[in-house]
């Protein structure tokens, strides 16, 4: 099972330790999903652990639509606070005496991937993170195209999260 393997993978924690795993992957595929599951596993275990979501963490409306800017851009670049998440969540994340999961798209960026210690990426199709969105949702196609998919497009060429990654996930559910 994948979550089993995922475990095997996390050493044990002495007091004073911390260990971060990332759960990286594209909208829809699954990435909330595979944290809960693999929070349940440890807690069956006895093992305490703590989540974050990088969607707990977008900025305002305003800074990230109708900026001047490609709409692809403003998801990328604009969504979160960069410098902000790397000052006040994870250079917080290194004081964390725990196993920390956070899960999030675009969580290999660079200026965030010095801070995990093990990065899984959860792989899914377009086709099937798409027919995962709601219906009324996917009638705003035109929004995929311009700016999430160009975005996610930009991310797998100049990051090559799979590649990056520690362990890789295939999501088919």
């Amino acid at each position: 099972m994948v979550v089993e393997e995922i475990i095997r993978r996390i050493p044990l924690l002495n007091e004073g330790e911390r260990f971060v795993l990332g759960i990286d992957g594209l909208s829809r595929s699954g990435k909330t999903t595979l944290t809960e599951k693999i929070k349940k596993e440890l807690q069956k275990k006895s093992i305490p652990v703590v989540t974050y979501h990088i969607d707990d963490y977008v900025v305002e409306r305003e800074k990230r639509y109708h900026t001047g800017y490609e709409p692809w851009y403003e998801y990328y670049f604009l969504q979160w606070d960069v410098k902000a998440l790397k000052k006040d969540l994870f250079e917080t994340l290194e004081k964390e005496s725990t196993l920390v999961i956070m899960e999030g798209v675009f969580l290999q960026r660079k200026e965030w991937r010095s801070f995990f210690d093990f990065m899984v990426y959860v792989q899914c199709s377009r086709e099937l993170r798409f027919s995962r969105e709601s219906e009324e949702t996917r009638k705003k196609i035109d929004k995929f195209k311009e700016r999430y998919w160009k975005a996610e497009d930009y991310y797998i060429a100049t990051v090559e999260p799979e590649r990056q990654a520690d362990f890789i996930v295939k999501s088919s559910l």
